[in-house]
């Protein structure tokens, strides 16, 4: 799964980025934390003058583009090894929810600066342009693998509204995350999912293959893009 997590990963907007990095005072230092593969740290690198990415997992970080601006370490959130109040911008891109929440803010309110930002995000169930395909794609995602998505995903479904962020919010726009997506690209992001996995691993049966045939002939031709929109949740805070 890590070798294809971020090609199959759909992009955040760049407008996003543009925005919380217009409300940081200085761009020297960014704290990407639970960065995978680097895709936000890649970006955050055309920002500032030094991005450290860092993940709990060897084999995401393995599969991270070098960059001369990016620093990859493989540490957990909890305990970052970043200096007392050196940081401008620290951003969790879909990973929160994986995090010990008082250990990690704790952490945050250590490292970043007196006018330091913190950026999380995160995506909730896309929807698939055509009906048909939408409803296949839906049932797939709760019937199928229902009971195979990990605990943790609740706070994904209730838009991080469960966890507790000891900041001081800052109103931030509506963003919204979409991709033209053929078919094959769309399988590949089904079996990026950590249920997809939980599933093979309990049946040995790669769930995917369950809908595939069905999602194709309502698809069409496979190499047709088809509009995929995810609900973006952000909360920016400060100290």
């Amino acid at each position: 799964m890590s070798s294809h997590y971020a090609e199959a990963r759909p992009t955040y907007p760049i407008e996003l980025y543009e925005w919380f990095v217009g409300i940081c005072a200085n761009r020297n230092l960014a704290w990407d934390c639970g960065a995978g593969s680097g895709q936000a740290s890649y970006t955050l690198a055309d920002y500032f003058e030094l991005v450290v990415a860092t993940d709990a997992s060897v084999k995401q970080i393995a599969q991270a583009k070098h960059h001369p601006k990016i620093d990859y370490r493989v540490v957990t959130a909890e305990k970052s090894g970043l200096l007392d109040s050196s940081v401008d911008l620290i951003t969790v891109a879909q990973a929160l929810h994986w995090f010990d929440f008082d250990l990690f803010f704790k952490e945050v309110k250590r490292v970043m600066k007196p006018s330091g930002v913190l950026a999380v995000w995160s995506y909730g169930r896309q929807s698939i342009q055509g009906d048909e395909v939408n409803t296949v794609f839906q049932n797939f995602y709760s019937q199928i693998l229902g009971r195979y998505w990990p605990p943790e995903r609740h706070h994904v479904e209730d838009g991080y509204q469960s966890i507790p962020f000891p900041f001081e919010l800052v109103d931030t726009p509506k963003f919204e995350m979409k991709v033209d997506w053929t078919l094959p690209q769309l399988l590949a992001y089904l079996r990026s999912w950590s249920a997809t996995a939980n599933f093979m691993k309990a049946n040995s049966v790669d769930p995917v293959t369950i809908v595939e045939s069905e999602i194709g002939l309502l698809w069409g031709d496979a190499n047709t893009t088809r509009q995929i929109q995810w609900p973006l949740v952000v909360r920016i805070g400060r100290n």
